[in-house]
């Protein structure tokens, strides 16, 4: 039975909660979830049966603290979100977005191999991402290039966008 660890951290956005899975043998946490405060269909608080441990978590803290700062583009971390297989896959055509781009919900579906006329249920999957931040969700625009749709919010959006056309800095 694998254990679940958690830790939080300060960022832009308010303290954000990580959550990740240890691996039997030790060592480092897979990283499952981050979420920051007032996100949509989100734990705010850790689950009863999570345990403290920044140690195990110290990585993605270290790698997400770097990326607010503007100092890293991408992150190479274990991940261990909890989906189906279809929102796994369209989660994994997230991590093929490049840093300071983006796509609309259309593009995506064909990026992750499915009808354009998918969108609602890509936005679903996209909406759904356990891993704010880490899987660059915020990179997804609608058919027009609105904002729209962001688990954080849109202000929060516009914000991590902003960061990486470099106009933060």
């Amino acid at each position: 039975m694998s254990t679940t660890v958690y830790t939080t951290m300060e960022s832009p956005f308010g303290r954000l909660l990580l959550s990740g899975v240890l691996p039997e043998g030790g060592g480092p946490a897979a990283l499952a979830t981050v979420t920051a405060p007032g996100q949509k269909y989100a734990l705010a608080e850790p689950a009863d049966e999570w345990v403290p441990d920044r140690e195990a978590l110290a990585e993605p803290v270290a790698q997400l603290t770097a990326y607010f700062a503007g100092k890293r583009t991408g992150f190479d971390l274990p991940l261990a979100p909890e989906g189906t297989e279809f929102r796994r896959r369209i989660w994994a055509a997230l991590d093929e977005i490049p840093y300071g781009t983006t796509v609309t919900y259309g593009e995506l579906a064909e990026l992750a191999g499915q009808e354009p006329r998918m969108v609602r249920a890509v936005g679903g999957a996209v909406g759904a991402n356990p891993l704010l931040i880490v899987r660059p969700c915020h990179r997804v625009l609608g058919a027009s290039g609105a904002l729209t749709g962001f688990a954080a919010g849109v202000d929060r959006k516009r914000w991590l966008l902003d960061l990486e056309s470099g106009t933060l800095f």
